[in-house]
């Protein structure tokens, strides 16, 4: 009996590797579109960091103090001046049509204010259309505000007669020593690519699965199909989606490598933990297509439903937002999103090294949906026997 069933699965699985070979689109989804994601989520962040975001200067004291500090404004990585402005209208005009994201403004007097201990203001403005862009200018504008202050009260503490040592006590009496943990780089693609680049490969699978099933209804060959498998929905599933398994259990394998292997991000647990929670998301991304197809037996408003429930989960799952800062309810449905135990797996077993039965939770929620498929195979299997495509 089981080398029956054996051979049935091979050969609905030689079946669906000749309709795979023969259409297309099933190349593009399963290997051209997953690595094409790669190289461009990788490369779009390559150097970590935007860097050389192009600022305005409106200096209205024009001294040697306020040079430097636009000089010193400029040095930063992320931060280039492109521009000087007569006045505040003209900046903002600039900073309106995208020219430039921020610009300084130095008002007149500010350098023989300082000087004299009268608390000049500089004033920066960031433009937060652009999120990314706004935070990093804003972080080193404010920063070359401080250390300016603080350039300026040295300089006057020593006038005074102060030392260098006693004039650092006065000016910052608490140091901060900063260690950036399992990121020390802050680089954006280690926050993101790792959870982006697994999440278009699920929102692929979802729709892949969910059209391979479907599409034997719209040719109207699912008969020929459940009499290969022996009028099992089982044997019928299991041969269909063991080519795609595989196939997609590779690219599964080939972004860890990439990222773990050639480009070097962290993976403090090693990579053979990560390899088996990319096998659990394959997995489990099948049975969610699995479910959402004989949950609605309707081709296009299953891929809708498959659609909408990938591109929340990029949301939902935490990479962008925390979970935990959301509303309680919102807490409670990030549990029904593959992406998001596989976010945690990650951020745990990668980022922060521990052994793998700290994430059992997340292990077994992917693996309760491998299990989906249990409660609609008599629906899907009743579709499949009665079900007539109307177009």
């Amino acid at each position: 009996m089981n080398s029956r069933v054996h051979t049935r699965i091979l050969q609905i699985a030689k079946r669906e590797v000749f309709r795979i070979a023969t259409r297309p689109l099933y190349l593009f989804c399963m290997v051209i579109a997953p690595l094409l994601c790669y190289l461009f989520f990788t490369t779009l962040m390559w150097e970590g960091l935007p860097a050389n975001l192009p600022i305005g200067v409106v200096d209205m004291d024009r001294t040697a103090t306020t040079r430097s500090i636009i000089r010193n404004l400029d040095a930063f990585r992320q931060t280039e001046v492109v521009a000087y402005y007569p006045d505040f209208a003209s900046a903002r005009k600039a900073m309106q049509q995208g020219k430039i994201y921020a610009f300084y403004y130095i008002p007149e007097g500010t350098t023989a204010q300082a000087l004299a201990s009268r608390q000049p203001k500089v004033s920066f403005y960031t433009n937060y259309s652009y999120l990314v862009a706004g935070s990093l200018l804003y972080k080193d504008q404010r920063t070359m505000s401080e250390l300016a202050g603080g350039a300026i009260g040295r300089a006057t503490l020593r006038a005074k007669g102060a030392t260098d040592e006693q004039a650092m006590a006065f000016l910052q009496p608490i140091v901060i020593d900063t260690h950036v943990l399992n990121n020390p780089w802050l680089n954006y693609s280690v926050y993101l690519s790792n959870t982006i680049i697994p999440g278009i490969l699920m929102l692929l699978i979802f729709m892949t699965t969910i059209y391979t099933i479907g599409s034997e209804l719209k040719t109207n060959t699912q008969q020929e199909w459940m009499q290969m498998a022996g009028d099992s929905i089982g044997v019928a599933l299991t041969g269909k989606l063991l080519p795609q398994t595989i196939v997609f259990f590779i690219m599964a394998v080939f972004y860890n490598v990439y990222l773990y292997g050639f480009l070097h991000y962290p993976c403090n647990s090693g990579i053979l933990p990560m390899l088996l929670a990319g096998l659990l998301l394959v997995l489990a991304s099948q049975s969610f297509g699995v479910f959402l197809f004989g949950l609605f037996t309707t081709l296009r408003l299953a891929l809708s439903t498959a659609s909408l429930w990938g591109v929340i989960s990029f949301s939902i799952s935490g990479m962008s937002f925390p979970v935990m800062a959301m509303h309680p309810t919102l807490q409670a449905l990030a549990n029904l999103f593959p992406l998001r135990h596989y976010y945690l797996i990650y951020v745990n077993l990668a980022l922060n090294g521990y052994p793998l039965v700290y994430v059992w939770q997340s292990v077994a929620a992917l693996v309760l949906f491998m299990l989906l498929p249990l409660f609609v195979l008599k629906r899907l299997r009743t579709t499949l026997s009665q079900y007539v495509y109307i177009p």
